[in-house]
């Protein structure tokens, strides 16, 4: 016997940012509908011929009573529920006009970044949350031997980049002395409301109360099961499709991809190239960084291809 074919379904949903960036907009399922009452990004299904974009654009209109001004793709959510495929084609949106209300008599209410994971989402919603609390800029550190330079440079990052997103990469250092610069990393970050990733080991954070680790490709393929727990961030560098399934299989909350272009650190390594980081982030099931010859001229092009945004060294690290 046949196993039953799927019914596919296109969605587009939007995550609606407040204008100082800190709340994003929810709709609440009414209570008669598939997974009623709960909350999700307000959408809806694609009609025959439109585009995600399109969609979109009515749907807010029919639902909010609001028009877009400006979007930029987010993330592509593919799902496997009991009976359904769905495709989450989901959109940033920061700027439109009206008010938004529920004009089909749904619950809509502006919820601060922080308190999202206090709402029950459809499961094909939580990658969503991952990247609409993610920033579109990854900033890697370079080894630096001087602290006070070190310092330095990081301010200068988040103070005149706006960098909130730092991975503290510093392999010319001991355990002790990167323990003691990733307190200093920290208690700058936090002055910035900068989050801070440590790259090394998990066990790292029993010494630093950063935000989370950064794994590199062969501590992420070594590992059956996730290394934190789910009040800390987990990240890993991956650079094929095995490593992207590995790192959904442990729940990792984002990656990076790379190399996108050939690096002067390492020339040898044949480039992903845009196609090819495509097709991948296109199944990855959670935010994507583009790394590897990036600049900040390449974060539209990459969120275009579904990125979350770029990662660099070079680029921030002046």
């Amino acid at each position: 016997m046949n196993a039953m074919v799927k019914r596919r379904v296109h969605v587009a949903a939007a995550a609606i940012i407040s204008a100082d960036g800190r709340q994003v907009l929810l709709a609440r399922r009414p209570s008669n509908v598939d997974q009623g009452g709960l909350w999700e990004f307000p959408g809806g299904k694609l009609a025959p011929y439109e585009t995600g974009l399109e969609a979109l654009k009515r749907e807010l209109h029919e639902e909010l009573g609001v028009e877009i001004r400006r979007a930029q793709p987010l993330i592509r959510i593919h799902h496997e529920y009991a009976d359904k495929h769905v495709l989450l084609d989901v959109w940033q949106v920061h700027d439109f006009a009206g008010e938004p209300f529920g004009r089909e008599g749904q619950a809509v209410r502006w919820v601060p970044m922080q308190e999202l994971h206090g709402y029950p989402f459809p499961a094909a919603n939580l990658p969503i949350l991952r990247a609409v609390m993610l920033p579109s800029e990854y900033l890697i550190s370079a080894d630096e031997d001087d602290d006070d330079v070190f310092l330095e440079r990081l301010e200068r990052a988040m103070r005149e980049d706006s960098v909130r997103l730092v991975q503290l990469r510093a392999k010319n250092l001991d355990d002790d002395a990167y323990v003691r610069r990733a307190e200093k990393a920290l208690a700058l970050c936090r002055r910035y409301e900068a989050r801070l990733m440590l790259n090394g080991e998990p066990h790292l954070l029993e010494r630093v109360d950063a935000d989370g680790i950064h794994l590199t490709s062969q501590r992420l393929m070594s590992l059956e099961r996730r290394p934190v727990g789910d009040d800390k961030w987990l990240a890993a560098s991956t650079h094929d499709h095995g490593q992207l399934v590995q790192a959904q299989r442990i729940g990792c909350d984002f990656v990076t991809l790379s190399p996108l272009r050939t690096t002067p650190s390492h020339p040898e390594v044949a480039p992903i190239g845009w196609h090819d980081f495509q097709r991948l982030v296109e199944h990855a099931g959670m935010p994507v960084f583009a790394l590897g010859g990036m600049t900040r001229h390449d974060a539209n092009h990459a969120r275009a291809v579904g990125a979350q945004g770029i990662a660099s060294i070079r680029d921030f690290w002046r």
